[in-house]
């Protein structure tokens, strides 16, 4: 997995803008520091404490917020850059009511408005389990916050009118699951960081709870119980499904992407069932909020719908005609929750930006880099107005710059090659030559070079995940070709998406290409992917 090039749940989450001191962490209780280690993974806060090749928890994450860029800083107990000085009041000082250790008012990017909700024991579990960590030298660098806002004594009218200091209180007419699952959405979890439609106000009833909003260039959907708009329709089942796999199964298609897929695998997936059920009983809690009003919406279903001859060139081969994908392999856009999100900025993202493998999903190539903005724009709309879908059309193509200029990364030829983070599968393609393998390749080369390298891959990284394998891969392959033309009949997004889709096709099916014939089109006469 690649670490997020956007912080997402966006610039709001887990910044803690307070000024570390020194001094080593002290042992603590075992237990103590086992629970604080949950808590903390529940809290997703390595994300934001983990600079792009960091070490975890050493700060340096840069958040790109509405009022300039803010490095995150380090968490581990270094005596001279990290919080290794701070003692318990210290530390709760900041983490629960938004004070520095000089003093000074923090930033609501960092969600103490949220953490203040957090119990005692909590806290101190947190702060015992961060006490713990490796000390990591990594002194915070400058954030770029321009005149007036770099004046931290401004911050008082914001802590005036939206924050309160307040522990959870249990409700005492709601299920112990229901209080449990509160606690941890309202408070640790702060969901409503990304997820709430106004997310300046902080933890208030103004913050258009839960009702979704764009976050540093993705939407994060409505997750409330409305039916279309938010979980209504989804059963319970399939909402902790998702939470932990990233996916949902039965009739509501759905892949994570962008903030909330890392959020899933380095948090949620790690969470106990019995956490994500009490999360989602509460979640069915909240009122229901439509964010848009269906009948304002342009129709989509009819012949010659704008769009639909982009959708059919682009999309189709895999997604299907009918927006239904292949079960298991390409996930449905029709009647997809993420798809039909009142803002367009994730789909808009991941047409440009492509997706991983993940789930048993096939990769999505970064379609969008060999299209015109017009035609993103159009097959945009369509898909979120086709089949039945219903979401609001763009009024102007925006958006579509907007998420282009955006988006960096590797399927897209915006960002350099990721490195790959599942040591056996790095240590199988190191062992095995596999990036001096794949230099020199034209796409006809593709599968009768895949065709010999897998097998050997999957036996020296037994066990590993066939994401993990197609996606590391994927990365020696950019660190193989980026640099070299290929045959001069596909772009980069092109080439690194058609190689990453025949790479999940050969570990999946290797019985179908495994007579393919070295500067020979595959043996199904398939052309290169297109999704």
């Amino acid at each position: 997995m690649t670490r997020r090039t956007v912080r997402g749940p966006g610039w709001l989450a887990f910044a803690a803008l307070f000024a570390a001191g020194p001094a080593l962490a002290q042992a603590g209780d075992a237990d103590l520091i086992k629970r604080g280690e949950y808590l903390v993974t529940a809290g997703d806060c390595v994300a934001c404490h983990t600079a792009p090749g960091g070490k975890p928890f050493a700060g340096n994450y840069g958040l790109n917020t509405p009022i300039g860029l803010i490095m995150t800083p380090n968490l581990t107990p270094d005596p001279e850059t990290g919080i290794g000085k701070w003692d318990y009041d210290t530390f709760e000082k900041a983490f629960r009511h938004g004070i520095g250790d000089e003093g000074e008012y923090l930033y609501p990017a960092f969600p103490f408005a949220w953490y203040t909700k957090v119990s005692d024991e909590d806290t101190k579990a947190i702060f015992a389990y961060l006490k713990s960590l490796q000390p990591v030298n990594e002194k915070r660098k400058e954030s770029q916050i321009p005149f007036p806002f770099n004046i931290r004594t401004a911050l008082i009218t914001w802590r005036t009118a939206f924050f309160t200091e307040a522990r959870f209180k249990p409700d005492p007419n709601a299920s112990e699951e229901v209080n449990r699952g509160a606690y941890l959405v309202e408070g640790l979890g702060h969901c409503g960081m990304c997820h709430n439609e106004r997310k300046i106000v902080g933890n208030s009833s103004l913050a258009g709870k839960l009702g979704g909003g764009v976050i540093d260039g993705w939407y994060a959907p409505n997750i409330t119980p409305d039916g279309h708009q938010g979980i209504g329709a989804w059963s319970d089942a399939e909402v902790v499904t998702y939470l932990k796999t990233g996916t949902a199964p039965g009739s509501r298609p759905g892949v994570a992407a962008g903030p909330m897929r890392q959020t899933i695998e380095e948090s949620l997936s790690k969470m106990t069932d019995a956490d994500l059920q009490a999360m989602v009983a509460y979640l069915r809690t909240v009122p229901a909020k439509q964010t848009y009003k269906e009948k304002d919406l342009q129709a989509f279903n009819q012949p010659g719908a704008p769009g639909a001859d982009v959708y059919l060139s682009y999309c189709s081969s895999c997604h299907r005609p009918d927006g239904k994908g292949v079960e298991g392999a390409i996930p449905a856009l029709a009647g997809n929750t993420s798809v039909q999100s009142a803002g367009p900025q994730t789909v808009l993202r991941v047409i440009y930006g492509g997706l991983a493998a993940q789930s048993g999903y096939a990769p999505m190539p970064a379609i969008g880099q060999d299209m015109t903005e017009q035609q993103v724009k159009d097959v945009t709309d369509y898909i979120r107005n086709s089949w039945g879908n219903k979401a609001p059309v763009m009024n102007s193509g925006s958006a579509v710059s907007e998420a282009k200029a955006a988006t960096q990364t590797m399927l897209a030829g915006t960002a350099p090659c990721a490195e790959i983070e599942q040591e056996p599968v790095r240590k199988a393609i190191e062992e095995n030559g596999v990036v001096a393998e794949l230099k020199g390749l034209t796409s006809s080369d593709f599968i009768p070079k895949l065709a010999t390298i897998v097998p050997k891959v999957k036996a020296a990284a037994a066990g590993a995940k066939d994401d993990d394998i197609v996606n590391g891969l994927t990365t020696a392959f950019c660190q193989a070709a980026r640099d070299e033309p290929g045959d001069g009949k596909l772009s980069w997004s092109a080439r690194i998406g058609s190689f990453s889709n025949l790479a999940y096709s050969q570990i999946k099916h290797p019985e179908k290409q495994a007579s393919a014939d070295s500067g020979q089109p595959p043996a199904t006469g398939a052309s290169p992917m297109k999704q």
